[in-house]
């Protein structure tokens, strides 16, 4: 009786987490279950494998006794022993009750339950571990009783920030024609996922479908820059405004509105406008803020009385200081 590396059968390291163990024993369950796979003998084997590896390493206590046992196999064979020769009593599966327990060969097991009955045929590797017999951990035994929700898929979608505000529909079709429109609420943001429940991979076995998850990137704004649910624009406007105050328009996604410049104020100065970001997407009612940052522009193709007007300023400024 060899040594069954159950780690490499379900393709995981060992230190897997029990959600990474258990989506990769998913995975390769359904790639390789009878009824994807009929009259296959090499994938029915494989099938097999895979269960008993989930049986394993799916139950906690089960997991220890496994990896202490791989720890001293591994120890063992380094030394250049041999299966046959190594102590397999010491760890033999102790007997539970009166009478004792014995292991089933995989012949006596089909005579009782028929090819691929409920117990799930495990090898006399585990046997000898663990004992007979399908424990609780939820791996799938039979044609009979299987069934597995399907795979839930994810689709790209690209939308422009004015989408984002006002929200926006997509149309997606299948290769079996069948098409859908869903819709892409206000306030989504890049990497946020809209689900579309019964959308994914067809279940299995009676179960039911999963779910397709649109996953949203926003592209860039020409003019707005996006931070959570604000935004942020720069406003150009003219030397005397800054200096003598004024009115400039900022346009918003949805209006435009008049923003009071007090006088002398600087380049870069920011205005913060209550209400005018995004929708939240939770609260769609309610929005973030936009920022306005002030871009003083310098006049420039002076003429000559301009630049003596500048002359004097600049030595009345010279006097006053």
């Amino acid at each position: 009786m060899d040594y069954k590396d159950y780690y490499k059968i379900l393709g995981v390291g060992k230190k897997a987490t029990a959600d990474e163990i258990k989506k990769s024993y998913r995975k390769l369950a359904r790639k390789y279950h009878p009824d994807v796979n009929p009259d296959d003998k090499s994938s029915e084997n494989k099938f097999k494998d895979i269960n008993e590896a989930y049986e394993v390493l799916s139950d906690q206590e089960k997991r220890e006794k496994y990896d202490r046992f791989g720890s001293e196999w591994q120890q063992f064979e380094r030394g250049g022993g041999r299966a046959q020769d190594f102590n397999w009593s010491q760890w033999a599966s102790q007997p539970s009750g009166r009478g004792g327990t014995r292991s089933v060969s995989p012949e006596e097991f089909e005579q009782m339950f028929g090819r691929g009955g409920s117990a799930g045929g495990f090898s006399s590797f585990f046997e000898t571990l663990f004992g007979g017999g399908r424990g609780a951990s939820g791996g799938f035994g039979s044609r009979q009783s299987f069934s597995q929700r399907g795979q839930d898929i994810e689709h790209d979608v690209e939308i422009s920030l004015e989408e984002a505000f006002l929200g926006t529909t997509r149309t997606l079709q299948w290769e079996d024609g069948r098409t859908i429109e869903p819709k892409i609420p206000r306030g989504v943001k890049t990497g946020s996922k809209v689900r579309l429940k019964g959308h994914g991979q067809p279940g299995m076995g009676g179960a039911a479908a999963g779910n397709l998850y649109l996953r949203v990137k926003v592209t860039p704004n020409r003019t707005f820059e996006r931070d959570g649910d604000d935004l942020k624009v720069t406003v150009p406007i003219d030397l005397f405004t800054a200096l003598l105050g004024g009115k400039a328009e900022v346009s918003t996604l949805d209006r435009t509105v008049n923003l009071s410049i007090p006088p002398e104020t600087s380049n870069d100065k920011q205005f913060r406008l209550r209400g005018l970001g995004m929708p939240k997407l939770r609260s769609p009612e309610e929005r973030g803020d936009l920022y306005v940052k002030i871009k003083v522009l310098l006049p420039h193709d002076l003429s000559d009385e301009e630049k003596d007007l500048l002359i004097q300023w600049q030595e009345l400024r010279q006097q006053l200081a």
